[in-house]
């Protein structure tokens, strides 16, 4: 029997390997590629499958590895009702999308970079959601919002997919770096890096005078990810990408990691005055702004990312709710959504891909030419529009069921309710209705019933909405009841059926049928009504986003101007300062300047003579007439100082020392052999001075660190461990050699990294210059020399 860890962390990473094969499969298979690729995702599906009666029954499925014990660190995964759930509409879904990519992109000449892309998304989102790791959590995070920036930008040559992708990361990305602030704070507050063991903490968390910064750090991150006001802006754009992406990042996935992250710390962090404050006004904001900007689009792509933000504010609503049922509510409406928002945004991309448009006021009567997809479209939105018998009935009676209370916020929440469950059911149906009825209209194509791959989805999607509804005993016993418990912390059982029972949950989903249907029925006067009142107010978000980039890009130019102005000897003489400033400023302050050493006994007369030597190198390089001379004269120097480092017993450095000044000596000599030589100083007297006022605030600093150091204790740690463990650990004799390159082996390897990357732009300037030779040898000569003569 396979090892169920082994046999998990193959299905996670399946996605990946599948992603690699993908361009290989689509040219070696063609059109058929997408239905061996997608065997990856349903062979994770069914493993996952697996785990159902397990969870059903309260267990748990951990696993992973240790990654760095001693920082707690590990690869590891954690799946219960909640994770499990989301496991299995991504990678059933997933599947489901694979194949429908395939009908879709057939004839693409990028197709098989798409489905590389579509993999690798599946790979990130099923990792995240599967996470127990704070930090697998969060690198499996960033990874979704860098594999759906290439998703929605895929269409590249296009300035609106562009604009669209990089806004998405960048709002993402910036949640991201809100997350990860936030799980830093969890960690340093309970001392634990595993979502699994956070439930362990009792009120740790709730108690701590930092809950609420990391609340709102985390509330940052998960608010960014699931679109939620003032953060919803990119998922609309995000529409520019091909359908199947948003069929798949923007209805079931991606964007339900927000609200999975709120899901899975609603045991630790729920239950608070900030948590059920911010997340229902939050949500609700966003449930109401959603519905109503989607009322106003004729794009059925379009009006479904609308009703996706607003479904994402009614699950974050009722995720901080706190009221009884509420978080049986919401897992019943994820899963409903998932499923009917799937399959709408499969038969949206169906229409446009048969019809040629998405308009919805230049489509009709289309219902002969397409059953299958307006029948499918009708079973999505009778479970968008939360009627008996689909799922999306027994979300929305719940809904109502945990809403209705005589307390002035349930009414008002009750009435947000209403409302946004009421213009769902007008776009749902608006979606599902609007294209197929009525007179036939004369579309850019020919319509007729899409292949196999793609109304396949969506007619699975739809049914298992209804099949889900009816056999909901069954649906409560293997997802609803497991993923409820696991966000609510404790065991919950959800009972709710299709049977319709009398009450006050029921007169409200008639009203809300009753408000739906009206509005529907007045649609283009609610569209041009919707439209005035939003051009009234005028640029939202999208465009102040706009702005933001536009103002950072002046600013960033701004600054760039000061701190870089192209000028070399700015960058040198600010460079020295801070070293100046470095060396002395802190010693003087906190009083750490050195005593005044004694004058040296036992130096020798030779000795003495180097020294000597070195300083009149110095004086010579000052007094030069040239620069020629200067260049000799600071290699004099140098060198005076290598046989001082020879004398005092640091033979390897000597060496070193030798090497270095010789080199520099010849490297500069041939350099300003391409130069007019003559010029020896053309600054001013003022810049002088000041100029050596810095170099000599540098050399007084470097020289009271070092006669600080020397009279300090030696500290024999470090040489004693070097010698102890040199020729033990790397069997070598020569220390020195040693540290170099085992001990600092990485920082070694950098250094030569750097050194040949410099090596290799030598070389490419050289032979660009061999290419491209000047017509005019004195010309250039003269300009060179022109060069030469500038201070």
């Amino acid at each position: 029997m396979a090892d169920p860890t082994a046999l998990t962390f193959f299905c996670l990473m399946l996605p990946f390997l599948a992603a690699i094969f993908a361009p290989m499969a689509i040219g070696r298979v063609g059109h058929g590629a997408s239905w061996v690729l997608a065997l990856a995702p349903l062979f994770a599906f069914i493993h996952f499958l697996t785990f159902l009666p397990q969870i059903a029954d309260g267990g748990v499925v951990t696993g992973g590895y240790a990654w760095v014990p001693s920082l707690n660190l590990s690869f590891s995964w954690f799946l219960d009702g909640l994770s499990l759930t989301f496991a299995l509409l991504i990678t059933g879904i997933g599947t489901l999308i694979v194949l429908y990519s395939g009908g879709y992109m057939k004839g693409h000449p990028q197709q098989g970079r798409f489905l590389s892309f579509i993999l690798l998304f599946m790979g990130a989102m099923l990792g995240l959601v599967v996470s127990d790791s704070f930090l697998m959590l969060f690198v499996y995070w960033e990874l979704t919002s860098l594999t759906s920036f290439l998703l929605i930008g895929f269409d590249h040559e296009r300035e609106a997919a562009r604009r669209a992708a990089l806004q998405a990361l960048v709002v993402t990305g910036i949640g991201g770096l809100s997350l990860l602030a936030g799980l830093i704070f969890l960690w340093n507050m309970t001392g634990v890096t595993q979502l699994s063991l956070l439930v362990h903490v009792d009120d740790t968390l709730r108690d701590s005078p930092f809950y609420l910064a990391a609340l709102l750090l985390l509330l940052g991150g998960a608010f960014t990810k699931s679109a939620q006001f003032p953060f919803h802006f990119w998922l609309p754009n995000a529409m520019e990408a091909p359908t199947p992406v948003s069929a798949y990042l923007h209805s079931a996935t991606m964007v339900k990691a927000g609200v999975y992250l709120l899901m899975r710390l609603n045991p630790v962090m729920g239950e608070t005055a900030a948590w059920e404050i911010l997340l229902p006004f939050f949500g609700g904001i966003t449930l109401i702004a959603g519905t109503a900007l989607a009322i106003r689009q004729t794009d059925l792509k379009l009006m479904l990312a609308y009703t996706t933000m607003a479904s994402l504010g009614l699950l974050v609503m009722l995720t901080g709710f706190g009221a009884p049922h509420a978080v049986e509510a919401a897992v019943l409406y994820l899963v409903a959504h998932s499923l009917f928002k799937g399959a709408l945004f499969m038969v949206a991309g169906l229409v446009d891909h048969e019809a040629g448009t998405r308009d919805v006021t230049k489509l009709g009567g289309l219902r002969g030419d397409m059953p299958i997809t307006f029948a499918a479209a009708v079973l999505a939105a009778l479970s968008m529009g939360g009627l008996p018998l689909f799922l999306g009935f027994l979300a929305k009676e719940e809904i109502y069921y945990a809403l209705a209370h005589g307390a002035l916020r349930s009414i008002v929440f009750t009435l947000v309710g209403i409302v946004g469950n009421g213009l769902m059911f007008v776009i749902g149906f608006a979606v599902a209705l609007k294209p197929f009825l009525g007179p036939r209209v004369e579309t850019p194509r020919h319509a007729h019933e899409g292949p196999l791959l793609m109304w396949l989805g969506p007619a699975l999607l739809a049914a298992l909405g209804l099949f889900a509804g009816i056999l909901s005993g069954v649906t409560h016993r293997f997802v609803s009841t497991p993923m409820a418990s696991a966000v609510a912390g404790e065991p919950t059982v959800v009972e709710i059926t299709t049977v319709p029972h009398i009450g006050m949950p029921l007169l409200l989903s008639i009203v809300t049928v009753a408000f739906g249907v009206f509005v529907y029925l007045q649609l283009d006067r609610a569209r041009a009504m919707m439209r005035h009142l939003l051009d009234a107010i005028g640029s939202g978000p999208d465009r102040g986003f706009d702005h933001f980039v536009s103002g950072l890009v002046r600013m960033s130019v701004a600054v760039t101007r000061v701190v870089q102005p192209g000028r070399l000897e700015v960058y040198i003489t600010v460079s020295f300062i801070l070293v100046a400033s470095a060396l002395l400023i802190p010693a003087i302050v906190y009083d750490e300047l050195p005593d005044v050493p004694a004058w040296p006994s036992d130096v020798l007369f030779h000795e003495w003579a180097f020294f000597l030597l070195a300083a009149v190198g110095l004086f010579a390089v000052l007094r030069a007439s040239d620069r020629l001379t200067a260049i000799v004269s600071l290699g004099i120097q140098g060198f005076a100082v290598a046989v001082i480092f020879l004398l005092f017993g640091a033979a390897d450095l000597s060496f070193t020392q030798f090497m270095v000044e010789t080199l520099s000596v010849v490297i500069l000599a041939l350099v300003m052999t391409r130069l007019r030589l003559s010029p020896r100083d053309h600054r001013p007297r003022r810049q002088m001075i000041i100029d050596t006022v810095i170099a000599v605030a540098c050399g007084l600093g470097f020289t009271m660190l070092l006669i600080k150091t020397t009279q300090l204790p030696f500290n024999t740690a470090l040489t004693e461990f070097f010698n102890a463990y040199s020729k033990i650990i790397a069997h070598g004799a020569n220390v020195v050699n040693v540290i170099i390159v085992d001990f600092r082996g990485t920082d070694t390897l950098g250094e030569i990294s750097v050194v040949m990357i410099t090596g290799l732009a030598v070389l490419a300037l050289i032979r660009v210059r061999l290419r491209n030779p000047l017509p005019d040898t004195t010309a250039a000569k003269a300009e060179v020399a022109g060069e030469g003569e500038r201070p």
